[in-house]
């Protein structure tokens, strides 16, 4: 495997972390305004605490696949961060949004104080997952790019049918990802109305995210020149993820449930970059001016130095996170959250049964 091939994947990788860990509390935050009982704060607060000491830390995978890019690919870099340059600045500002909305809910008692950072962490949460979808969905579907690989486009030039599908299909997937996160970090009624909505959400997001997997297996043939095999078999394994990820949440089967929505999550992601592949930004319709591993990337001395970052570091970050996931796996629901400062530590409850 040459070096431009292995931070190609690599990418792919930390996108699907990203996915798989912001993907879930994305989704808690899309269900704050629904999910507890008679709009109890109580359960909104649980909720909150069921993130409040991972959040920060998934979105390190963001940060960590954006240097890689830059690292790596600058040119895709350059070209995809000024042609999506307003989607990227919209989800900027919303999880702007969302960051605050986790500090400033605590600084005030009043209910409607606390409603307003309540919905900024939903409309946060939904609409960066929403644009999420459609930006990577871009990547295989193809934009105007002109013959020094700069983008020839405009906003509009980003949707599309498909591309909008791949934002409701994010959205729904993970709805269902974080429902399926608080079946299993949760105690008592909010445990119980968590699973019913992982029961409400897992059809239809199975059906429009395996919707989703399937065009693009096309959109990658027709439009990239890939051969339908590799993406088509990444694309099964999601579709089998998440039919299983039915599955088990109907069965009540909790850890699985969610074990197969986080594959559904990386599934998603491996998908497209498999469609994408040895591209990493697709032109159209002048195919010709699309970027590709080859005439994207760095140096090759450059990626000599970066791999070896990358191979002490990347092993670093996910023991890290493992450990921090090992330290706050116990379920929360028990006596309420004192001190802003106490809704970062530990949650009170038994252990996590499946």
């Amino acid at each position: 495997m040459t070096l431009q091939a292995f931070w190609f994947w690599l990418i792919a990788v930390l996108w699907s972390g990203y996915f798989l860990l912001e993907g879930f509390d994305f989704g808690v935050g899309m269900l704050l305004p629904w999910l507890p009982g008679d709009g109890s704060e109580r359960d909104r607060e649980v909720m909150f605490e069921a993130i409040g000491p991972v959040w920060d830390g998934n979105e390190v995978w963001l940060v960590v696949a954006g240097g890689a890019t830059f690292a790596a690919f600058p040119a895709w870099y350059a070209t995809m961060f000024s042609g999506f340059y307003i989607a990227l600045l919209l989800i900027l500002v919303l999880l702007i949004v969302r960051v605050v909305s986790f500090e400033w809910r605590e600084k005030n008692e009043n209910p409607r104080w606390r409603a307003v950072w309540m919905w900024a962490n939903t409309v946060g949460s939904l609409g960066a997952a929403l644009i999420w979808g459609v930006a990577l969905s871009n990547l295989v579907h193809g934009v105007p790019l002109n013959s020094s690989h700069g983008y020839a486009g405009d906003f509009f030039d980003l949707f599309s049918a498909y591309t909008v599908l791949g934002g409701i299909a994010i959205v729904l997937l993970f709805a269902f990802h974080g429902a399926s996160y608080l079946a299993i970090r949760t105690l008592g009624d909010l445990c119980i109305r968590a699973q019913a909505a992982a029961r409400r959400l897992s059809v239809l997001a199975t059906v429009v995210a395996i919707a989703f997997a399937a065009w693009t297996v096309v959109v990658a043939h027709d439009r990239n020149s890939r051969g339908i095999l590799p993406t088509a078999l990444v694309a099964g394994v999601t579709a089998v993820a998440l039919i299983l990820a039915v599955v088990f949440t109907y069965a009540r089967r909790s850890g699985w449930g969610f074990a197969m929505t986080a594959l559904a999550a990386i599934g998603v992601v491996m998908t497209i970059f498999t469609g994408l592949y040895p591209r990493v930004l697709v032109s159209n319709p002048d195919f010709a001016n699309s970027l590709t591993t080859a005439n994207a990337a760095s140096g090759h001395y450059a990626l000599k130095i970066i791999t070896i970052v990358a191979v002490i570091f990347v092993p670093i970050i996910i023991i890290y996170q493992g450990w921090t996931y090992h330290v706050f796996r116990k379920r929360i629901g028990g006596e309420p959250v004192g001190a802003p400062a106490a809704t970062v530590g530990l949650g009170a409850g038994g252990p996590a049964p499946d």
